[in-house]
């Protein structure tokens, strides 16, 4: 019977794939601090990690039975993972399941901040309003405009599908252009960064994260973008800068931001939350009860695949045999 530590409570169904074997889950919301999870993985055979959950190589090195780590997320920059794949530990993350409930949050947001709905449910609940009038509360429509997805993987053209859908012209960026099927199939032009900000009404980050990508967009490339432009992140808090981003909202230079993520996460800047034209939201993308249990279920998975013997899915480090 294997050591199993799960560093924060996650669905059942995920708990269920490892009741036969010996499962120490840390209790409450409260993430695990760095010295706890040290002194609980000494002895485990396997580490359950959760996004916000670092794994460093100090950590790593606690824990001399280690076999795997599965961290539950799409995301995997929270692990050292170039060296747990030194020490011959895979590390897998849940890529797939995020997918559908992020390009809905993503639109979401979109949508909540053309049409000012967190303003409008704020004015409702506090002052209230004196009745419908001509220049009352005008947003932005979303219908026929263009949205500039930066990240075209399975989530960037997840939102495509839903743009179509408001018969938006698509445009994306990235580090790789697409298929021509995958193009046609979303009515998709590939351009570079420079125009898809310079272009769009709308511009939504969802791609994955590297640290050079840190302030991809900052006060050059918001400046490239039209003063009605609407900013949304539901990839990484570093990409954007975010006093770069304050800064521009605070002068117009953009009409509008929505932000699932945070630069300095879980810390939201003050200069943020004074701000009317900024909607934010406390790093939900994949926050539905679907895809928690899906992404619960494939973290347990490959722990249970890896240590009866198996390859686990979705490893994302070239381990050392």
């Amino acid at each position: 019977m294997a050591k199993i530590l799960v560093a924060g409570e996650i669905p059942q169904k995920g708990l269920d794939i490892l009741k036969d074997h010996e499962v120490e889950v840390f209790p409450g919301e409260k993430l695990i601090s760095q010295d706890e999870l040290m002194k609980r993985i000494a002895d485990k055979d396997a580490l359950l990690s959760l996004l916000s959950t670092p794994v460093s190589q100090e950590t790593i090195d606690q824990a001399p039975n280690l076999k795997i780590i599965a961290n539950y997320g799409a995301g995997f920059n929270n692990i050292d993972y170039e060296y747990a794949a030194s020490k011959g530990i895979p590390v897998t993350n849940t890529p797939i399941a995020s997918t559908n409930a992020t390009a809905e949050l993503t639109f979401s947001l979109l949508l909540a901040a053309a049409r000012r709905v967190v303003e409008g449910d704020e004015v409702c609940r506090t002052v209230g309003f004196n009745g419908w009038a001509p220049l009352y509360f005008r947003g932005r429509e979303v219908s026929g405009k263009t949205i500039g997805i930066i990240g075209f993987g399975q989530i960037g053209q997840a939102v495509a599908k839903r743009a179509l859908g408001f018969g938006m012209k698509v445009l994306y960026s990235d580090i790789k252009q697409q298929s021509s099927e995958v193009e046609s199939a979303l009515d998709a032009t590939y351009v570079s960064l420079e125009d898809l900000l310079s272009q769009s009404d709308f511009i939504t980050i969802n791609s994955a994260y590297n640290p050079s990508m840190k302030h991809m967009i900052s006060t050059e490339q918001l400046e490239m973008m039209k003063p009605t432009a609407y900013l949304i992140n539901c990839a990484r808090g570093p990409i954007v800068e975010e006093t770069a981003l304050i800064k521009a909202l605070e002068e117009k230079v953009i009409e509008g931001a929505a932000l699932d993520v945070f630069e300095f996460e879980p810390e939201i800047g003050d200069g943020l939350k004074k701000l009317k034209n900024v909607v934010l939201t406390p790093h939900i993308g994949n926050a539905t009860f679907e895809t928690r249990d899906a992404m619960a279920e494939m973290a347990a998975g490959n722990i249970f695949k890896a240590l009866g013997g198996e390859e686990p899915s979705y490893v994302i480090n070239e381990v050392v045999k």
